[in-house]
């Protein structure tokens, strides 16, 4: 089978990275791609041994250029209602892995492909591609949560812009406005993404992961109702070896060796 996406984990880390491979269209979001990314975020939903997600791309010049609208533009009406649906439910699963998820653009990422590095937790784009939320000049909107994820990300006033002109950005202005951590050259994405992946697996995986839980929790909570969401994830931590090893690590004057339990 050609699978339209790709999932290895690094020879020797808790990292798993995830590449989108159709180079050939733009990695645009098929059918058939979406089916794919499911099914790689349904594994990963279960697998306590990745602590860290690299989402990437296969080829040079696109991340993701959204929709694939060569096979929208042969669909009904209702099939194409469908379809929208169905990206959104996939990036949704994308948002809700409990592992952290770095997004590699390494390229283009426009409508969808903006939209999926929006559900990521922390992004490295490349400083001379372009990214947009695009749908506007195609008379729609973003429907796979860009309405939603960029205002809370960069505020509302300059998501309204962004999205109602649809304009393209570069990487550098991507990282001015709040919409990616890292705006760094080409060639240096992948590696910037590595280290970081890296940096994270070595801190402990069910502290992590129980933060990732705390914060997307609480995001639209009262902060009272937020810090009882807080109380509940550090639950998690305490009766856990991690944690012991964690101090013994400090008072022995080592670095820490996790095992996630």
């Amino acid at each position: 089978m050609n699978l339209k996406t790709n999932l290895i984990q690094v020879e020797g880390e808790q990292i798993c990275k995830l590449t989108l491979n159709r180079p050939d269209a733009a990695n645009a979001m098929s059918s058939e791609l979406l089916d794919h990314l499911a099914s790689a975020c349904q594994e990963l939903m279960h697998r306590d041994d990745v602590h860290v997600v690299i989402i990437s791309s296969s080829g040079e010049k696109s991340f993701c250029a959204g929709a694939d609208l060569k096979e929208r533009a042969k669909m009904s009406q209702e099939q194409a209602r469908k379809a929208v649906k169905r990206i959104g439910e996939v990036i949704e699963m994308v948002a809700n892995l409990p592992q952290p998820v770095i997004i590699e653009a390494n390229g283009h990422a426009f409508g969808g492909g903006l939209e999926l590095s929006l559900a990521g937790d922390i992004r490295v784009f490349s400083e001379d591609s372009l990214y947009g939320l695009t749908e506007t000049s195609l008379a729609i909107i973003p429907g796979a949560g860009g309405t939603q994820r960029l205002p809370r990300l960069i505020g509302e006033s300059r998501a309204k812009e962004l999205i109602y002109t649809a304009r393209r950005f570069n990487g550098k202005d991507a990282l001015a406005y709040g919409i990616c951590e890292y705006a760094v050259p080409h060639e240096e994405v992948a590696k910037t993404a590595m280290e970081l992946a890296l940096k994270i697996s070595a801190n402990g995986p069910i502290a992590v992961r129980a933060a990732k839980y705390a914060i997307e929790s609480g995001r639209s909570l009262t902060l009272e109702e937020g810090l009882v969401q807080e109380n509940i994830a550090y639950e998690r931590t305490i009766n856990t070896k991690d944690r012991m090893e964690g101090l013994t690590a400090f008072k022995e004057k080592r670095k820490p060796h996790y095992q996630g339990h």
